[in-house]
């Protein structure tokens, strides 16, 4: 009986090294991490690719769709059993009902793995038949990556940054007066610390609704089962150096340093370190519309997501990085749909703009870049519209209530420094031009056997990210 279990244990343990071995050489696995500030359209994108590889009829920049080396691609179990399932038929059945709606945004990591049966070219492939190729994406919101910058950081710089933050803005104003009126060197007082975590809360939940994107902690905007925990009950306070070991300043101080231990690296270590390609969607047609300063802290932000990809001095990535690193880097300005396909060029110009530094960094690192515009789901047409004797180019779709409408943006500049150097200056507003924008309900959609979803460039991102392993 003994030697039976001990049998029995053998060959399931050789059977497991049997099927990692298999994926490892013959089924290899691209795992695909997706993520973006909020707002920035992840969730239609994710739905929209899969939907596009699985009927390609949409995909001709997709170099292997378009020669007909992808045979079939299938949904399967996901292999991280503890990671919620990407919801890909729901979101799917919100874009398709008869009155679509725009799926629900992003919220906590998820995952989804769709297979591909390959054809290789060659000799080898004519010998070997097809193979199957894994692509998982991994859904997680960029609020959660830009915590990668307070790594580096103590609480009293945390503190001293965020505060000169939001001293620059109206909407900081409140926490301002609730800060200025606390002493750090007081006793600890829990009532009085919830009420400075809901404060500050509150004011990274009016930031972000004001167009600005450094809104970290991230959590604090996404909290799940944290939240009313202590690791986020903390605020940023002025200079705690003479807090004593019961004050209010030094439980503030061991709770951000919780905060880091206890959820920022558990996050960068059970699914950053394990990413191979990554897109960075980004809402920069909103912050143009926010105005400058949301549009500096937009590039600000963009050079705090891409340090994630250049572990640096920081001695916890360097560790847990080592030997590993993203190949491939898409940088995408979402919602292109919003724009005549004549100003796309400039939206992928300021896209290259705002993201120089960023890139550069990343390029330093070895990985590859690179910059689109792009819409992963259409919901408008394009038209000419004769307005007091002058021709606009607009887009025209169906409002959130339900109304048609003809919508011109304004033109973007062709040398985005004419954005970038107001915004870097400081100005509080465009001197020259205001940039709207409109928010439209996804279009009806009617597909015929074969195609994917209207888009704009999903498969030139796609050739990009993954184009090379298929």
């Amino acid at each position: 009986m003994v030697l039976g279990k001990v049998a029995d244990g053998l060959a399931r343990g050789v059977e497991a090294a049997q099927a990692t071995v298999s994926e490892a050489f013959f089924e290899p696995v691209i795992r695909l991490g997706v993520t973006g500030l909020s707002r920035a359209g992840k969730t239609v994108f994710i739905t929209s690719l899969v939907a596009n590889l699985i009927d390609r009829g949409r995909m001709p920049q997709l170099l292997a769709a378009s020669n007909g080396a992808i045979r079939a691609a299938y949904l399967r179990p996901q292999p991280d059993d503890t990671v919620p399932r990407f919801d890909y038929e729901g979101h799917l059945g919100a874009l398709m009902a008869e009155t679509p709606q725009w799926p629900e945004s992003t919220r906590a990591v998820s995952e989804l793995r769709l297979s591909l049966r390959v054809q290789p070219g060659g000799l080898l492939g004519a010998v070997s038949g097809p193979r199957t190729v894994h692509l998982d994406i991994v859904d997680y919101p960029g609020e959660w990556l830009l915590d990668l910058a307070l790594l580096d950081k103590s609480y009293d710089d945390w503190s001293r940054d965020t505060l000169a933050r939001l001293a620059e803005r109206d909407i900081g104003a409140g926490y301002l007066r609730a800060a200025e009126a606390t002493d750090p060197a007081a006793a600890l007082d829990e009532p009085r610390a919830q009420a400075l975590a809901a404060a500050f809360s509150d004011y990274l939940h009016a930031a972000r609704r004001a167009g600005f994107s450094d809104c970290t902690p991230g959590r604090f905007l996404l909290p799940g089962d944290l939240a009313g925990s202590p690791v986020l009950t903390f605020a940023p306070l002025a200079d705690t150096r003479g807090a004593g070991r019961a004050s209010l300043g030094r439980e503030m101080a061991r709770r951000f340093e919780a905060y880091k231990a206890k959820v920022v690296k558990p996050f960068f270590r059970d699914h950053f370190a394990r990413i191979d390609r990554q897109i960075v969607l980004v809402d920069a047609l909103g912050a143009i519309h926010a105005g400058p300063r949301a549009l500096e802290d937009l590039r600000r932000a963009m050079g705090e997501i891409l340090s994630a990809f250049r572990p640096g001095r920081n001695p916890f990535l360097a560790r847990l990085l080592r030997g590993r690193r993203v190949e491939k880097i898409l940088f995408a300005a979402t919602k292109a749909d919003h724009l005549h396909h004549s100003q796309h060029p400039r939206l992928t110009a300021i896209m290259e703009a705002l993201v120089k530094e960023a890139r550069a960094r990343a390029d330093f690192s070895g990985a590859e870049t690179a910059a689109m515009s792009i819409a992963a789901l259409r919901a408008t047409v394009e038209e000419t519209v004769d307005h007091g004797g002058r021709k606009l180019d607009c887009v025209r779709g169906t409002l959130l209530d339900g109304r048609q409408a003809a919508f011109y943006p304004g033109e973007l500049p062709e040398d985005p420094a004419r954005l970038l150097q107001p915004a870097r200056d400081g100005a509080r507003k465009w001197l020259d031009a205001d940039y709207e924008i409109m928010t439209f309900a996804p279009a009806r959609l009617s597909l015929k056997p074969g195609e994917g979803p209207p888009h704009i460039r999903l498969d030139r991102a796609a050739q990009f990210l993954i184009g090379d392993r298929l």
